[in-house]
């Protein structure tokens, strides 16, 4: 929107053409974002207490958790609201990416408001029933995927790109190209929200891999920069790092507030919509396998319930303590802010063995 401005402005004064350099549009769309979420964050927080949307803890899991119970949640509300009024902002959007991005964000944060709101308002301890929210999470993820299949400019917009090998391009058929998308972007999704169940664990993995494909974005959609990275170049690709600075923005902002011990928690709002998001821009800048590593304290985390569920219909025994995994380490004795730093820690080296792969190929 103000690139527009900005624009029709440069004809008065050359200063204003800074506002069309991409890198200077995503700082100031990650600062937007924060600066939005440090302002809302306590009136919300003060809404919901007052409104006593508070979080229900489970009575089967750790005792720690008891003194969350009453916790406003929902939270994930505001970075949504972050995320968007930034993207609006500071992208061009006449970019094709840029709307496809933020739509499907923005839907799945609606199937995540729902469920919030049936358990936390309409006091139904169930929420939306686990058939409806996979139904709704299919159609937007086979949306998008058929959407981006359709409106592809270029055959790379549709094949697989392996990590780490610099000719390794997999050609995907139709089917599959959707397949692969809708498994990126509804996995991704449920992911987050699995690993959402500590004080600030799930947000700050968001922050790390968002900001690091933030700079696939950019170098995806440089000419220059593809051609010396030996990365396929991607028309318009590029703007999409603009929606992850106000990701990582937004995602700083409520950290400020859901940091241990949290005011407010982002509830399914926010989780399912956040794993959407990087699920989706994985997707636009071919880069699911390198998401795969990155998001690798998100597949922990899916893999521990996967296993604890089989193992326990299959054989009547639990691997794990308890489900998902930073749960495990919590009864094994571990206070939650060491488990809490341990997972960010681990993210960190993650998403720079992802980023490695920008060179080593």
């Amino acid at each position: 929107m103000l690139l527009w401005l900005s624009d029709y402005l440069a004809q008065l004064y050359s200063g204003f053409n800074l506002f069309q350099y991409l890198t200077f549009r995503s700082i100031l769309s990650t600062l937007t974002a924060l600066f939005i979420s440090l302002l809302v964050g306590p009136k919300m927080i003060e809404r919901l207490s007052s409104k006593q949307i508070g979080q229900h803890v489970r009575e089967d899991g750790p005792e720690s958790h008891l003194s969350k119970s009453g916790t406003p949640t929902m939270g994930g509300a505001l970075i949504l609201v972050a995320i968007a009024l930034s993207t609006l902002l500071w992208s061009d959007l006449s970019n094709r990416f840029v709307w496809i991005v933020l739509i499907v964000t923005l839907l799945f944060g609606v199937i995540g408001w729902v469920d919030d709101y049936q358990k936390l308002v309409l006091k139904n301890s169930k929420g939306l029933s686990a058939k409806y929210k996979y139904f709704w999470q299919s159609v937007f993820g086979l949306g998008a995927a058929i959407i981006l299949l359709k409106t592809a400019q270029s055959p790379i917009e549709t094949q697989l790109i392996v990590p780490f090998f610099k000719h390794v391009v997999i050609d995907l058929a139709p089917w599959m190209f959707i397949l692969l998308t809708y498994f990126v972007i509804v996995g991704t999704s449920n992911a987050v929200n699995l690993t959402d169940g500590l004080d600030g664990l799930a947000i700050m993995p968001t922050v790390l891999v968002g900001g690091a494909l933030g700079i696939f974005a950019y170098t995806t959609g440089h000419i220059e920069f593809a051609k010396y990275l030996g990365i396929p170049y991607i028309t318009g690709v590029g703007e999409v790092a603009v929606f992850c600075g106000a990701i990582v923005g937004a995602g700083l902002g409520f950290l400020w507030f859901n940091t241990y011990p949290a005011q407010v928690f982002m509830g399914d709002v926010g989780a399912l919509a956040l794993g959407a998001a990087l699920g989706i821009v994985a997707v636009v800048v071919r880069q699911e396998l390198v998401l795969f590593i990155m998001g690798g304290v998100f597949v922990m985390e899916t893999i521990s319930v996967i296993l604890q569920v089989a193992s326990f219909k299959l054989m009547g025994r639990r691997i794990f303590r308890m489900a998902p995994l930073h749960h495990h380490f919590e009864l094994k004795g571990w206070p939650e802010p060491r488990v809490i730093v341990r997972f960010w820690i681990v993210t960190v080296v993650l998403v720079l063995a992802g980023l490695a792969t920008l060179k080593i190929r």
